[in-house]
């Protein structure tokens, strides 16, 4: 399985996930992610455990995820 990449729309954003995830004890580090045609360029915010709880926090604090990915290690830019 790969990493999971929570997705979102500029690096300021991935930031701020971070910060707030870090604030809630998972562990998140900001990523660039792989360009595609669905998410273009861009940045996500891996996180190694508890992603489904990364999401659901991320988006009751009002961050918008784009998509979630999962990418493996031969897939890093």
């Amino acid at each position: 399985m790969g990493k999971p990449l929570l997705v979102v729309s500029s690096v300021t954003y991935a930031m701020k996930s971070k910060e707030i995830l870090l604030r809630r004890g998972i562990r998140a580090y900001v990523e660039r992610i792989p360009q595609t045609k669905e998410t273009g360029c861009g940045y996500g915010v891996y996180v190694p455990q508890r992603a489904d709880e990364a999401e659901a926090v991320l988006k009751d604090q009002g961050i918008r995820i784009l998509n979630r990915i999962s990418q493996t290690d031969d897939e890093e830019p």
